[in-house]
């Protein structure tokens, strides 16, 4: 049973190694995912909070329903 084990995986060895040299001699494209490395990430766009509308619409719902009363003890 060891030597089976021992056979296969020299083989799944061999068939690695031809598919490497195969793929960097270029006869082969490249596997997806594989040597190239994807570009750089854009970064994301920042958003100043007078130009976010949940911002800006937040603002205008406390200005007009204030939650919190600015003179505590007229209540």
């Amino acid at each position: 049973m060891l030597k089976f084990l021992f056979v296969v995986a020299l083989f799944a060895l061999a068939t690695y190694l031809v598919v490497r040299v195969i793929q960097r001699r270029g006869i082969l494209p490249p596997t997806p995912g594989g040597t190239k490395r994807p570009g750089p990430r854009p970064q994301p766009r920042i958003v100043a909070p007078d130009d976010d509308e949940d911002f800006l619409r937040d603002l205008d719902r406390k200005r007009r329903l204030p939650e919190d009363p600015e003179d505590p003890d007229s209540a």
